[in-house]
């Protein structure tokens, strides 16, 4: 039974329509198996609450990071924000600056969306 529902961000979509096929197959993969079973190597937690999905396919690190949101008690969303194709061992700071930016912009709508509804 999955732990989580992944959404994917239009960064992210983007970022997974550039890739072959088979990268992209892969990374579709792991993050289905992540929401199934918990494993820092598919799914990891990097700073604050920005997280990243972990793929290694033919030599090459990419990384989807995400965000949780728990609407409810039973159901919890996970944001994919966007991807990258890592180069170096650390992460780029940038890039989880950018993961926050994103988290920051959905929730700041998701609220707005909550007291138009009022």
């Amino acid at each position: 039974m999955k732990k989580f529902e992944v959404i994917f961000w239009s960064d992210a979509r983007e970022f997974l329509r550039e890739l072959d096929s088979k990268s992209r197959d892969k990374i579709i993969f792991n993050i289905d198996k992540a929401a199934i079973k918990s494993d820092s190597e598919l799914f990891k937690k990097l700073k604050g609450e920005i997280w990243e999905f972990r793929t290694l396919f033919n030599k090459t690190h990419y990384r989807i990071f995400a965000f949780g949101d728990k609407d409810n008690k039973q159901e919890t969303l996970v944001l994919a924000t966007h991807g990258i194709i890592k180069k170096t061992d650390k992460t780029p700071e940038k890039e989880i600056e950018k993961a926050e930016q994103i988290r920051l912009k959905y929730f700041e709508i998701k609220m707005k969306k909550d007291e138009d509804k009022k």
